[in-house]
């Protein structure tokens, strides 16, 4: 097992791409922290992981908020002791409208999607460190996006969303070139389409039959991910595997970025 008995969080975990990575990592051994903002659903996918032999805590808590931040990873220490892998997977829309312009977008929306995708990464981040540091190393891995690496012509304007995005592939550089020395690696993944969920089913069987096949047909693989074609690439960059990986944004996206 590449991670046997390795203590990692995972933030957003308790649906879509956040639980792909959690059974993933809990199938590879380690003790995985389920973390989400409400408790009955990291209770669910702990639940889950629990049903196939694996060990998982759940810790509710709002990862924009470092109160709470720095609650959850106290409770870590004190179940487990330490802390040897964050993955910063939390982020999303939050729920904001599409825009087309750029001045309709709301005030609070930037605030809200920014904090959800970039703040709480490192909010995150800095909670962890030091522990790391002390203990002599460690793994933090973002959940970037495809938005971050390439603009689509003609999509609806996700400026805060695409803004937090490549914020987050500019925090793993600069972390990644501090914490390298104490050997933290730090890198991302940036997913590309992703049915992460019913709502994103629905969302996508909605689509106009021809949008669906113009994304398709910009995709070399030909097909959109499911979650369980992103957690197995996060599992990698935590893993000793990559142990010489630094600093690295892995695009997890069929060849969309590069056709």
């Amino acid at each position: 097992m590449r991670l046997k008995d390795k203590i990692a969080i995972v933030t957003g975990s308790t649906s879509g791409i956040g639980r792909a990575i959690a059974m993933a990592m809990a199938a590879e051994g380690a003790r995985v922290v389920v973390n989400g903002r409400r408790a009955e659903a990291a209770e669910e996918t702990a639940r889950k992981i629990r049903a196939t032999g694996g060990v998982a805590l759940a810790v509710p808590a709002d990862v924009t908020r470092a109160t709470q931040v720095e609650a959850m990873v106290k409770t870590v220490l004190e179940e487990f002791g330490r802390v040897d892998i964050l993955v910063n997977n939390a982020g999303g829309l939050a729920g904001v409208r599409p825009t087309q312009h750029l001045e309709e977008v709301l005030e609070e929306e930037w605030d809200r999607v920014v904090d959800l995708n970039l703040k709480a990464a490192f909010l995150c981040s800095r909670a962890v460190v030091k522990g790391m540091r002390e203990q002599g190393g460690g793994k933090i891995v973002n959940t970037a996006s495809e938005a971050a690496r390439r603009i689509h012509r003609g999509a609806s304007g996700r400026f805060e969303y695409t803004a937090a995005k490549a914020g987050l592939v500019g925090l793993t550089r600069a972390m990644a070139i501090e914490l390298g020395p104490y050997g933290i690696n730090v890198n991302a993944v940036a997913p590309g389409y992703t049915i992460a969920s019913d709502r994103h089913r629905t969302y996508w069987n909605s689509l106009p039959a021809e949008e669906r096949e113009k994304i398709i047909q910009e995709i070399p693989l030909r097909r959109v991910a499911d979650p369980e074609d992103i957690a197995p690439v996060v599992v990698f960059l935590a893993s000793d595997e990559a142990r010489y990986v630094n600093g690295a944004t892995i695009d997890v996206n069929g060849g969309r970025t590069v056709s």
